[in-house]
């Protein structure tokens, strides 16, 4: 760590690169220079969105660090982060001659980022690509890390590999575009941060919501470096998530499940805020954690505009049939994300398909008869 603007995320032998936090994109030509010889070819990988945005921004003075600089424009939505675009962005490299020594450029959010990281992966057998996030969800979660991938019909990233970036540079004020679902979406990521590894992380969220829910820059810098800091110390253990990393998916399997369901039509990010709820119910169910921590998460949703409940007409019994397909299964045995407390989660492999049901009934707003 270099200061509340840099972090330097290494694993000695496998990788290094830092993730720089600033308020433009002015500093992103030196930030390459920094990381890799002058010269060579870069794509940059933007969507619809993204492109009228800050692809102008990003382009001016890249000229100067490459010797051509192409675009691929895909259309937005999770429902194109599928092989077919990456086919169509193999082609794009193929008829512009990029060789193992250019570069990706991944402008944009998580399916920007993760589509991107694939391609780079396994474009040639491998191609280093940068990660330039722009919303708060890819900022803090899905640019940090090297998870890459698309997905197989409406399964969540069931293709992908591992591959990791040579930057992550994010510019604080692309926040400015984000409208507040988008926000909000990010927010439950960082809010999953505290929830699973710093307590005292969770309660600044809670003491500072004013500043943070006003975009105050100071305050986003501070939050945006915790979050990137407790991801990065986490990838850095576990690069492979063959142990810790895999608490990072607290959350995950039941709201994966309720985004496939909803096909697509729940952002991610209130998908994982229901998840995390869930689990946090099987806790205290478990005695783990108390009433008023339950209640505190619910709460602290609510504060960050997330959802607490899940509503509408969905089957507890498909959703639950949905997580048996979940990637992070072994053995037949999902890998399930608990609370010890706030600020300490771990990997419980005996969760039953009972308390599952329960938890997504609890989400409903059903009433439940449970003993603990």
């Amino acid at each position: 760590m270099t200061g509340r603007n840099k972090l330097q995320i290494a694993r000695d032998g496998e990788f290094s690169y830092p993730i720089c936090l600033e308020r433009d994109l002015s500093g992103l030509a030196p930030a390459i220079a920094e990381c890799r010889p002058k010269g060579g070819k870069v794509c940059i990988v933007t969507d619809t969105h993204v492109e009228p945005l800050y692809k102008g921004a990003v382009e001016k003075g890249l000229g100067d660090q490459f010797s051509a600089v192409t675009s691929f424009v895909m259309e937005a939505g999770e429902g194109n982060k599928q092989l077919s675009t990456v086919q169509a962005l193999y082609t794009h490299l193929i008829h512009n001659n990029f060789e193992r020594g250019d570069l990706l450029l991944a402008l944009g959010g998580g399916v920007v980022g993760d589509l991107t990281g694939f391609a780079a992966a396994t474009y040639l057998r491998g191609i280093d690509f940068i990660q330039v996030p722009t919303t708060l969800l890819s900022q803090v979660d899905s640019s940090i890390g090297g998870k890459t991938g698309v997905d197989l019909e409406s399964y969540k990233n069931m293709v992908g590999a591992f591959h990791q970036p040579r930057l992550v540079y994010i510019d604080l004020h692309t926040l400015d575009t984000l409208d507040k679902e988008q926000f909000a979406c990010g927010m439950a990521e960082i809010l999953k941060h505290g929830l699973l590894g710093d307590a005292s992380y969770y309660q600044w969220l809670e003491d500072n919501q004013e500043a943070i829910l006003d975009k105050n820059m100071d305050a986003l810098q501070e939050m945006i470096f915790r979050s990137c800091q407790i991801k990065a110390d986490i990838v850095e253990q576990d690069p492979t998530e063959k142990g810790i990393r895999a608490l990072l998916n607290l959350g995950h399997t039941i709201g994966h499940a309720i985004e496939k369901k909803m096909d697509l039509q729940m952002l991610h990010g209130q998908c994982v805020a229901l998840g995390y709820v869930a689990a946090a119910y099987i806790s205290f169910c478990r005695g783990l954690i108390s009433q008023d921590a339950l209640d505190k998460i619910k709460q602290m949703n609510r504060i960050y505009q997330l959802p607490a409940h899940l509503t509408g007409e969905l089957s507890t019994e498909e959703i639950i049939e949905i997580t048996k397909k979940d990637k992070k299964m072994s053995r037949g045995q999902i890998r399930f994300i608990l609370l010890r407390q706030i600020g300490e989660a771990v990997v419980d492999m005996t969760v039953s398909e009972q308390e599952l049901c329960r938890a997504v009934d609890h989400l409903k707003g059903m009433p439940i008869t449970y003993e603990r």
